[in-house]
């Protein structure tokens, strides 16, 4: 009979039995709302709320004794609603530093930090990556410092970025959840998602979530696009740089039925000038011509719980770098002159499909898949590489509460797919990865000041075998406006050495792989532990809402695959014997110094350290010290919506260490540390009418160069050329105008 009693108590129609109380909170954003994720929802005198999610949906118990509703969000006013009946909520929070409904416009925070979560997650929106010209995705990180963004080689002219100290290949990048720059697309992925397309980012700094995989080590970056039902029925987006760099973005909303939207995104961006600035015979940007469509579909169905997304994509991209007097009908694969080419065609078709149930909205359930084909090919002076890569990924998800909503779990399965096939030179490198796992999330959240997240995921991998993956985040708030984060956790990840390190190319180096009958390229997999605490405390100073940051991250490599660059000639790829670390911290102050002007800084320490064959070393071309300031200011919004923004970023990096060239020809050995920099980004931005804004910039207006970011250019078939010694701007100043319009 006990035994009967507890299986009822246990079963879902005991747990789920109560009534749900369901709504949304929004905030006002450039004159339209917006969700507001990570809002606190509670009733009045009694432990029982929820936290609003990345839609600003939330769902919390309902009695009839309940009657108000606080919601609450740090920078808002706290309302207090009266609530009669179980009917749909929909509300809008107001920026507590609002003066009055008359003159004032939206005051929006374009980086949110919560103060509720476990994780040490920040929120990017629309808003801030339009303080930069924000071409696409690996230029949006410039008024970030949490993220480094710096020039893989002084050819390809790509961006990469760092997180903690660590490339991108340890940092999970994903979009709308699935994750989508891996693999082939490594090194030139991020280029390849405009950023009108990015409706905001979320950025997590440890390892995150089991939810999404084992790969993350460093943090995970997922970039939510633009909703055909919420997004402009059109939208331009029309920008020009003095370097003749022309793009073009153009979005088409339409609703097609009661329950279905669709958007056609169109992206395209060409460069054919040919500048060389420094006078080293080498272009000091690529040559290049992107053309990427996408076709989106959303259908929802709120009375039957059900929401959709269906994506198509299709990109060309073809770039061309290296001498100015490279041509590649009359040169490619001879010694007249250098020239590189990198021509890329990616497919892609994702699906996400999502079900609350009506009767119980605590239960829902996810299910995404993705496949892509990706083909490059390219080569770099006499060096070939192609690769093509077929991937299919799939993520099956279901959440529900135990008890009440202070208890939530996450349960489910996944299943990966990879197919690799390259030609590094004359060799031929082919191989199949595939996975299965599963995962269990709990998360339990007091309503007060504590917050958990405790996950645990186990996979079977054809080459990396079976393992466990444990992660673990904490929040505890000491005090008023007050999070204390503690967070530990493992990643394991394959080591696509060629694709993710395609700059060695761009030189002469011999590529030497130490076989140690490992399973991928003879090496075994990377494996490293990732732990971290972050204090965040808002305050007011003068009256003026403000907030500090402190967090330190420790990354440590239980087994790397070392890059070495310690020798001129060669790059070494082979399995840590040793210690390899990468220590992070971080400082960082925010203030709303006056009514529409915002101030950030942030100081940045890193301390990176890894065994290579020849002795411990710090990683080179990595900054020990960072500086970063950004201000930005916003007129008055006047009664027809126009007004002015203005923007400003400045960074300054200490010396780096260079990779060691003793070996090299005296006349190309450099000093062991390059020269600190400061760069300065200016942005204006003129806002007509809520239609239609121009904007007018400059990127490293203080004209700061590196003057010869190529070794032995005078003899690029020679023993010592190189191109990988960049740590810092090649053009100089650059600076562009745009358009955006937009009719809702």
């Amino acid at each position: 009979m006990k035994l009967l009693y507890i299986i009822i108590l246990l079963s879902p129609a005991f747990l789920f039995s109560q009534e749900q109380l369901e709504g949304i909170v929004l905030e006002t954003s450039s004159t339209k709302e917006m969700p507001l994720p990570g809002a606190n929802v509670y009733w009045l005198d009694s432990s029982i709320g929820a936290i609003t999610g990345e839609d600003g949906t939330f769902t919390l118990p309902y009695k009839f004794s309940y009657n108000e509703l606080v919601i609450s969000y740090v920078g808002f006013k706290t309302d207090t609603i009266r609530i009669d009946d179980n009917k749909y909520i929909k509300h809008v929070l107001q920026a507590s530093d609002e003066l009055d409904a008359v003159e004032i416009t939206s005051r929006n925070q374009t980086t949110s930090k919560s103060y509720l979560k476990a994780e040490n997650t920040f929120t990017v929106s629309s808003d801030e990556l339009l303080k930069a010209a924000c071409c696409n995705l690996a230029e949006s990180f410039e008024t970030n410092p949490s993220i480094d963004v710096n020039f893989a080689d002084a050819v390809s002219g790509t961006r990469q970025i760092k997180m903690l100290g660590l490339t991108s290949p340890y940092i999970l990048i994903a979009t709308e959840n699935i994750p989508s720059i891996r693999g082939a697309s490594q090194a030139y992925g991020l280029s390849f998602i405009p950023g009108t397309w990015v409706e905001s980012i979320q950025i997590t700094k440890g390892t995150g979530s089991v939810v999404n995989g084992f790969e993350s080590i460093a943090g995970q970056i997922n970039a939510e696009l633009v909703k055909p039902n919420t997004d402009d029925n059109l939208f331009v987006n029309l920008y020009g740089g003095s370097n003749e760099r022309l793009e073009l973005n153009t979005h088409f909303n339409t609703k097609v039925s009661e329950k279905w939207s669709t958007g056609l995104y169109l992206h395209g961006n060409t460069h054919q000038k040919k500048h060389d600035v420094n006078d080293d015979s080498f272009l000091d940007m690529p040559l290049y011509n992107q053309i990427n469509v996408m076709n989106r579909w959303q259908y929802s169905d709120a009375e039957k719980g059900f929401i959709s997304f269906i994506n198509l994509r299709y990109i060309n991209d073809e770039k061309q770098g290296g001498q100015v007097d490279f041509d590649p009908e009359t040169d490619k694969g001879t010694t007249n002159f250098w020239g590189s080419e990198i021509d890329t065609e990616r497919f892609e078709v994702n699906t996400k499909i999502g079900y609350v149930n009506p009767e119980i909205p605590y239960q829902n359930l996810g299910f995404q898949t993705a496949f892509s084909h990706h083909k490059q090919e390219s080569y770099f002076g006499l060096n070939l590489y192609d690769i093509e890569h077929n991937s299919f990924y799939s993520n099956l998800i279901y959440s529900s509460i135990i008890s009440d909503s202070r208890h939530k779990v996450k349960t489910g399965l996944s299943f990966t797919y990879d197919h690799y096939d390259e030609l590094v030179n004359t060799a031929i490198y082919e191989r199949t990865e595939n996975s299965v796992g599963g995962f269990f999330e709990y998360a339990f959240d007091n309503l007060d000041d504590l917050t958990m997240t405790a996950g645990v995921r186990v996979d079977q991998h054809n080459r990396l075998g079976f393992f466990v993956t444990p992660r673990f985040h904490l929040r505890y708030t000491p005090w008023e406006k007050s999070a204390l984060r503690f967070s530990i956790g493992r990643g394991k990840r394959s080591a696509n050495i060629f694709a993710e390190n395609q700059n060695m190319f761009s030189s002469s180096r011999q590529i030497n792989i130490v076989n140690s009958g490992g399973s991928i390229y003879g090496l075994d997999p990377e494996i490293a532990w990732n732990y971290g605490v972050s204090y965040l405390q808002g305050f007011n100073l003068f009256d003026r809402k403000a907030d500090v940051t402190f967090d330190f991250y420790r990354t440590d490599f239980q087994n790397q695959v070392v890059v070495d660059w310690e020798n001129p000639y060669e790059v070494n790829f082979y399995n840590l014997d040793g210690e390899s670390y990468a220590n992070s911290f971080q400082f960082e102050f925010n203030y709303n110094a006056f009514e529409r002007f915002d101030l950030r800084m942030a100081y940045k320490y890193y301390d990176i350290q890894t065994d290579y064959d020849s002795g411990k070393q710090e990683k080179p071309l990595v900054p020990k010290h960072r500086l970063f300031a950004n201000a930005g200011y916003e007129t008055l919004l006047k009664t027809n919506g126009s007004h002015w923004k203005f923007d400003a970023t400045y960074n300054w990096l200490s010396g780096q260490r260079f990779p060691n060239t003793d070996l090299s020809a005296p006349q190309y050995q450099l000093a062991d540390e390059t020269p600190t920099i400061g760069t300065l980004n200016l942005q204006v931005t003129k806002v007509f009418s809520p239609k239609f804004e121009v904007y007018l910039g400059g990127e490293n207006v203080t004209n700061v160069r590196q003057d010869n970011p190529v070794i032995s250019a005078d003899n690029p078939f020679g023993s010592n050329f190189d191109s990988n010694f960049v740590y810092g701007p090649i053009f100089g100043s650059l600076y562009y105008a745009g358009l955006r319009f937009r009719i809702p």
